[in-house]
């Protein structure tokens, strides 16, 4: 069973992009409460320790709380923050971010944007204005964008999943809150609907705790936890 298990996720695993265009513009979305921009400061320290040049945009301008958290992830790691509370317009942080991160020479620019509910049209189509803006700014941009779930959701996990890919072309999903009791098996019903790959898993609160996603070693650990 272990076996069938690994091979229905690994269908669905893609190889991590190569920076190949500088800025990699990753635009990063979801749900408040997934983790989303706790996520952006544990990828920005990922990216940060394999020797990349990373910069973050502050675009979720509808909470100033975001913007002023995702501040101090910046203030973590190091590196620059584009954004400031009380602006707010999106499209605007983030294509000033993009035309910054090119005249800094940075290797990486990671965009939050706003914790919309995946029901609400109005903020679905903010979503897909801010992917034109940053598609503006470079050819081939956004090169990644980065939908991240809630491990602990269930079912609901894959309605989302597929609302944000109809909307704006999901290329890899960041799971967290696998830490705790969540099981996180509506993966198997995200990787065989949607075929969308797994890029990274978030065990934990600290700045390590997110991980490249290997399949074997999920289902493994799932397996254990099983009651026997």
């Amino acid at each position: 069973m272990g076996n069938l298990m690994v091979e229905r996720l690994q269908r669905a695993q893609k190889p991590r992009p190569t920076f190949t265009e500088l800025p990699h513009i990753i635009v990063v979305c979801g749900i408040n409460g997934a983790g989303k921009t706790t996520t952006i400061g544990k990828l920005a320290y990922y990216f940060k320790n394999q020797g990349h040049k990373v910069m973050l945009a502050a675009g979720d301008t509808f909470r100033a709380a975001a913007v002023e958290q995702l501040m101090t992830w910046g203030e973590r790691n190091q590196i620059p923050v584009i954004g400031e509370p009380g602006r707010n317009d999106a499209a605007s942080v983030l294509f000033d971010a993009a035309q910054s991160a090119k005249a800094r020479q940075i290797d990486v620019l990671i965009a939050d944007t706003a914790g919309r509910l995946h029901t609400q049209g109005g903020l679905m189509d903010e979503l897909k204005k801010l992917v034109r803006v940053l598609s503006k700014s470079q050819p081939g941009a956004p090169h990644e964008i980065l939908l991240v779930l809630d491990a602990s959701i269930g079912q609901n996990a894959l309605n989302q999943a597929r609302l944000f890919h109809q909307a704006v072309g999901v290329t890899g999903l960041v799971v967290t809150k696998l830490d705790g009791t969540a099981k996180g098996g509506v993966l198997f019903a995200i990787a065989d609907e949607l075929g969308l790959p797994i890029d990274f898993i978030g065990v934990g609160e600290q700045l390590e705790d997110l991980r490249p996603f290997e399949p074997q070693n999920y289902v493994d650990a799932l397996l254990d936890r099983e009651p026997s």
